[in-house]
């Protein structure tokens, strides 16, 4: 079978190559899946960089999120077991795991649900107990974590701010339902969110950025207002002042989603039937913005590395190269 292979460390457009190798065998537990989508998250890209906290042995197929198809013709949403991931024609993963693939989405669709959405649901319910009525700020709004956190927090009656950098990003931010975008890149972001909250600030912040974003989160959060990170896209981890935290009343709440696998597993179960019950009635739906052939995932990572892709981009292995399109 074909699968991306990285044998050292580097930007994922130049350590990933498409290589033909043995389909992988299952382990005690494991399924083998063909996949029909697999979905690029940032942690694709930290891995190549060898910046993630898992870091599976070389050689290893980056790919941590697919619809795969089982042998007797389920779809299912997978997390692959590394270092067979999803990058390839065929992965492995935990039989417990799998998830049923909502009937409303097709598979590059499907493939996308699963860690920006789980991450976003317990993130904006699980740990900051978004309320309908109350403000959500969410960073990188058009980006396949804070897609999935602007759907969300509509779903779930929050008025939603959403910060992008780019024309093309707030007008993807607007087709999300963000009920106010602010390009960062034109203007201030701290005066606008006040401008848009008549000085009170953002009940809830959803920030997989950190750096900058967080900094301007500490000067826009509301009074018991809860900052959730998520993860630092920026490459800049900041450091809070608790101090601050006290005198203004704010919460700062950490979420590795990842963790529930092993701590509460029913939760992310609980967790996907809301996600399906929400895909069903059109509440949300990932924003899908390229699909390309298995031959175009090198570029791809690397794209949604560099900060330039809108929404969730697929690999589709059944795509011809010539016909790989958005």
């Amino acid at each position: 079978m074909q699968a991306w292979q990285v044998h050292e460390i580097g930007e994922p457009s130049e350590v990933m190559r498409l290589e033909e190798v043995e389909r992988p065998t299952p382990g005690d537990g494991q399924v083998l899946l063909k996949v029909r989508a697999a979905n690029i998250n940032f942690p694709d890209v930290l891995m190549c960089r060898g910046q993630y906290q898992v870091r599976p042995p070389l050689p290893f197929t980056p790919g941590v999120e697919i619809c795969g198809e089982t042998e007797d013709g389920r779809r299912v949403i997978a997390n692959p077991a590394l270092p067979h991931g999803g990058f390839a024609e065929y992965a492995v993963a935990d039989a417990a795991a799998l998830l049923p693939v909502p009937e409303s989405l097709d598979d590059a669709e499907a493939a996308a649900l699963h860690i920006g959405y789980q991450t976003g649901w317990f993130g904006l319910h699980r740990r900051a107990h978004l309320e309908a009525g109350e403000t959500l700020l969410v960073h990188a709004a058009a980006g396949g974590v804070g897609s999935a956190a602007v759907q969300l927090g509509k779903a779930a009656g929050a008025r939603v701010i959403g910060v992008v950098g780019g024309a093309d990003k707030a007008a993807a931010a607007r087709e999300l339902g963000c009920d106010v975008v602010i390009d960062r890149k034109a203007e201030d972001v701290i005066a606008a969110v006040k401008e848009a909250t008549g000085g009170r600030g953002a009940d809830v912040i959803y920030d997989p950025v950190g750096g900058e974003a967080y900094t301007q989160s500490t000067k826009v959060v509301a009074f018991e207002g809860r900052i959730v990170i998520v993860g630092f896209a920026s490459g800049v981890i900041p450091s809070p002042g608790l101090n601050h935290a006290l005198v203004k009343n704010y919460s700062i709440l950490g979420l590795h989603w990842g963790l529930y696998g092993t701590k509460n597993p029913k939760l992310i179960a609980h967790c996907h039937e809301q996600l399906t019950e929400l895909a069903a009635r059109g509440a949300i739906k990932p924003l899908v913005s390229e699909r390309v052939p298995l031959g175009g995932a090198a570029d791809a990572v690397q794209r949604v590395g560099d900060g330039v892709t809108t929404g969730r981009v697929a690999v589709l292995p059944s795509l011809s190269q010539e016909n790989g399109a958005a």
